[in-house]
């Protein structure tokens, strides 16, 4: 709604701040129409009165904004094959160039020291903000981002006094627990991660044994791998060797696909023999034969909020932590004991 303007505000010189007021919108909103980025045509309207009634320029205002933004945000991510990278990135990359802002990728191929390096570089060139989708916060992660004079936002990991975008693994995971001990499983293996990625490796995980102990489920193996595809095969393949369990829970659906793989290899039934759930809700899930039972988080959500928050930042606006849902999806690879 735009506030209506009186008589005595046309004698002073407006700011931009007083632009968005005025139109009833936010800054970084004014920011993009002067720069020339994507404006909602209402919106537009608004702004365009607004500086009629003071006989503003927009020409004039742009330059000024391009002189002051580089309309670039660093964005650091560990990998660009994967299937939950690509599906946030591609959504922060198209929200961010419908706001007027471009992108600048670092792929550090899960390598640390680049991404500390990322971090710092980032820091030294004309960037508005840095995004990370981040795989651990160790301390000094947490020293280089806390000494940051740019906006940050940091994604798949919680720190303290950061803006993070985080799934919410532990519910999740507590729901699968609960799922496979209803249907009275009792010897559960759960293929998971190493604890340096929290999130999967430290707080999925809890959820998942929560919910398996509260439905009393009280013999639970661990099987620890990477996110690879062949090496949980081989990790899987052999624990089969020597054990039967009737249940395999996965931290991710790439780990159930390889784990799927191996139980086809040693014989095994899906579901009739082993009961099969993953996390993720990767399309490739829904075409396995039997459908994989998995959770299904909403990646894209993920990418298109941190495009908003950021610019949030940018413009100087308080911006809280997020937390992304999720759904669970009834396959066809849970069977009741």
């Amino acid at each position: 709604m735009m506030k209506r303007i009186k008589e005595d505000d046309r004698m002073t010189k407006i700011t931009m701040k007083e632009i968005a007021e005025f139109a009833g919108v936010g800054k970084s909103t004014v920011s993009r129409y002067f720069n020339g980025g994507y404006v909602k045509e209402e919106t537009r309207l608004r702004i365009e009165a607004v500086c009629r009634e003071y006989h503003y320029q927009p020409n004039s205002v742009a330059k000024t904004l391009k002189a002051r933004h580089s309309y670039q945000i660093g964005v650091i991510t560990p990998s660009i094959d994967s299937r939950t990278s690509a599906r946030v990135l591609t959504a922060l990359d198209e929200q961010l160039r419908l706001s007027g802002y471009t992108p600048l990728l670092i792929n550090t191929n899960h390598n640390e020291i680049r991404e500390l390096s990322s971090l710092e570089s980032f820091s030294r060139m004309n960037v508005e903000g840095i995004i990370l989708l981040a795989t651990q916060i160790t301390p000094e992660h947490e020293r280089i981002l806390h000494k940051l004079r740019l906006p940050v936002i940091v994604l798949a990991q919680e720190m303290a006094n950061v803006v993070t975008i985080t799934l919410n693994d532990y519910e999740a995971g507590r729901e699968v627990g609960q799922r496979i001990g209803q249907t009275h499983h009792q010897a559960v293996c759960l293929l998971g991660v190493s604890e340096t990625d929290k999130a999967v490796g430290i707080t999925r995980k809890q959820g998942i044994l929560d919910g398996l102990q509260e439905t009393g489920v009280s013999s639970i193996d661990f099987l620890e791998t990477d996110f690879s595809f062949e090496t949980s095969r081989q990790v899987v393949r052999e624990y089969l060797k020597t054990h039967r369990p009737d249940c395999l829970i996965c931290a991710t659906d790439n780990l159930a696909m390889a784990a799927f793989k191996e139980l086809h290899s040693a014989g095994l039934r899906i579901p009739q023999d082993v009961s099969l759930v993953g996390f993720g809700g990767y399309d490739v899930s829904e075409v396995l034969t039997p459908a994989l039972t998995t959770v299904r988080f909403d990646y894209e959500l993920e990418g298109r909020t941190a495009a908003e928050l950021i610019l949030e930042l940018i413009a100087g606006n308080p911006v809280e932590s997020v937390k992304i849902g999720y759904t669970m999806i009834e396959g066809e690879s849970v069977i009741e004991r």
